[in-house]
């Protein structure tokens, strides 16, 4: 089939690997990919100013989940909404994010049968409109979703559509590590952001009430935002910047215990990257944590509670060392035991069914 993505832009975000993910395996299943999105959002001039602050220049070239990747990519060459006359004509379109689904909306039937892949649900978002992005959800189109949750606010919203779970995966290629033991200082991991919903606050609460008891605990933290002085991290914390993306499985790899901390999460990819990388995981059941963490690969708090969080990693570090290894392994095996291939094939029998879908109403109507 010919299958056109299109994304708002084709950045370093999370939602833009898996769409980058999907791309390449199914170009390598023989489909006709193409991939069309907007070029980065123009910097204002304070951002431009912090970024030549931090070395990083004027004008930092931009990377994307794409860069490696032989793909048809099609940038815009200004940021407005993708058009009709952007994108090429197609068996399956398939939108990535609310904005697209309206753009996704407009185009005739020549671009294809038209999907909603949804990682997220955008209204939980401070800053985007709740109701255009609840009404792109009413759309006719098939839904492809990464988690049960999303699939639940799927059916409670008006109008016939199908709806597919297909979870991602994680990439064994990118994200893995040898066997080990822990390591000679206590380490908790956790993803740094000044977001609201990704919860760091929460993280930061618990690391600071175990680090009472445990008083050698480091941690460990990346991101790809500045610190925000409204929310500071300990004085010792390692904070790596918009680390390169072959890092980052070493900075998983270097904890004993990845914190993942979110209010609200579409998937929770680092969830199954810290796994990949052998480092449990503590969690809450935001995105796909519950499914992810069960059967001792990690352990699962409950939401807006540092306090749970904190006695999970004193438990974590009350192990011993064979108990930590069983842990260990068992993360590793829940995350590598699902893989991209066979979410490829369930991403690509969804597209298949809309396709024939579609077509089945058309002719229908036709005769």
């Amino acid at each position: 089939m010919r299958i056109t993505f299109v994304l708002p832009d084709a950045g370093i975000a999370g939602g833009v690997r898996v769409v980058a993910t999907y791309a390449e395996y199914l170009q390598a299943r023989g489909h006709q990919v193409c991939v069309v999105c907007r070029p980065p959002k123009p910097m204002s001039l304070r951002q431009r100013c912090r970024s030549w602050l931090r070395g990083h220049g004027w004008a930092p070239q931009e990377v994307s989940h794409f860069d490696d990747k032989p793909i048809d990519l099609r940038c815009l060459e200004s940021w407005r909404p993708i058009t009709a006359n952007d994108v090429p004509d197609a068996d399956i379109v398939i939108a990535t994010w609310w904005e697209t689904a309206e753009w996704v909306a407009q185009f005739p039937a020549s671009k294809g049968t038209k999907v909603y892949f949804i990682q997220h649900y955008e209204a939980l978002f401070e800053g985007q409109p709740a109701e255009r992005v609840r009404a792109t959800w009413c759309l006719p189109m098939h839904h492809i979703v990464v988690a049960e949750w999303l699939a639940d606010v799927s059916r409670k919203q008006p109008g016939d559509r199908i709806i597919t779970t297909v979870p991602n995966s994680v990439s064994t290629e990118l994200f893995f590590a040898p066997p080990r033991g822990r390591q000679a200082i206590p380490t908790v991991g956790m993803m740094y952001s000044d977001a609201w919903w990704k919860g760091s606050d929460v993280g930061l609460q618990a690391f600071a009430l175990a680090a009472r008891k445990i008083p050698t605990l480091r941690l460990v933290a990346f991101g790809l935002t500045d610190i925000s002085p409204d929310l500071p991290l300990p004085k010792e914390t390692e904070y790596l910047f918009r680390p390169a993306q072959s890092d980052i499985k070493n900075i998983y790899a270097q904890c004993d215990v990845w914190l993942f901390s979110s209010r609200v999460e579409g998937f929770g990819l680092p969830i199954l990257e810290a796994m990949a990388c052998r480092t449990p995981v503590i969690g809450t059941p935001a995105g796909a944590a519950p499914d992810l963490l069960h059967s001792g690969a990690g352990i699962l708090v409950e939401p807006e509670d540092p306090t749970a969080m904190a006695t999970a990693i004193e438990r974590i570090y009350a192990m011993t060392e064979s108990e930590w290894q069983a842990m260990s392994q068992v993360a590793y095996q829940r995350a590598t035991s699902y893989t991209w291939k066979e979410a490829t094939q369930l991403f690509e029998a969804a597209l298949y069914q809309a396709f024939e879908r579609s077509h089945s109403e058309v002719a229908s109507q036709l005769s």
